[in-house]
């Protein structure tokens, strides 16, 4: 019985290292925004990225992001501005302080270094699909994931008025590094 027990913390502890769990580090991220307000570029960004990821490139069946931004963080570079985005009738962070994204399916995409996700973003309340293609690069430590899609605003029930454009580009650099190694085997 001893010699099976041995064999189960040998094989889960082995799992465990090929298991490749990341952070996303908030400080060296950057979660960015163009949308036209008055027929004007506007750009602003997002911080307070935090979550986890689970990547293996040669497996992406076993890869997974549960990623977070804190919705109150909007920054456009005109502080009445933004604290309006944080009002109900945009964000509403009183409310809903996060926005969330949860993937569903990783895979390769047709252009060469480049993969696909599909999964959930949630604001507001709303959850939508959302699919879009991103790089992961290998870094120290980690990866830089870089993708970027075009939403509809009005889908998540951000905003009223026609002065600013319904569609917008969201760009993403996530850097993650290596979660620290837990064995929750007693």
């Amino acid at each position: 019985m001893k010699y099976f027990a041995g064999c189960l913390v040998v094989l889960f502890g082995h799992l465990n290292l090929y298991s490749q769990h990341y952070i996303p580090v908030d400080s060296s991220s950057e979660i960015s925004f163009k949308i036209k307000n008055l027929g004007f570029n506007t750009t602003g960004s997002f911080s307070g990225l935090a979550g986890t990821i689970t990547f293996l490139p040669d497996s992406l069946a076993g890869c997974s992001f549960d990623v977070t931004i804190d919705a109150s963080t909007v920054n456009t570079g005109v502080d009445k501005r933004d604290d309006h985005l944080r009002w109900a009738d945009f964000f509403d962070v009183k409310n809903y302080p996060q926005i969330r994204f949860v993937s569903e399916k990783i895979n390769t995409s047709k252009k060469n270094g480049t993969l696909f996700v599909s999964g959930k973003l949630t604001i507001k309340g709303i959850t939508k699909d959302l699919a879009f293609p991103f790089t992961a690069q290998p870094i120290e430590n980690g990866f830089l994931f870089a993708g970027e899609f075009r939403m509809k605003r009005r889908d998540f029930n951000v905003g009223a008025g026609n002065t600013i454009s319904d569609r917008l580009t969201v760009q993403l650099k996530v850097v993650a590094r290596k979660a620290a190694l837990t064995t929750d085997i007693q």
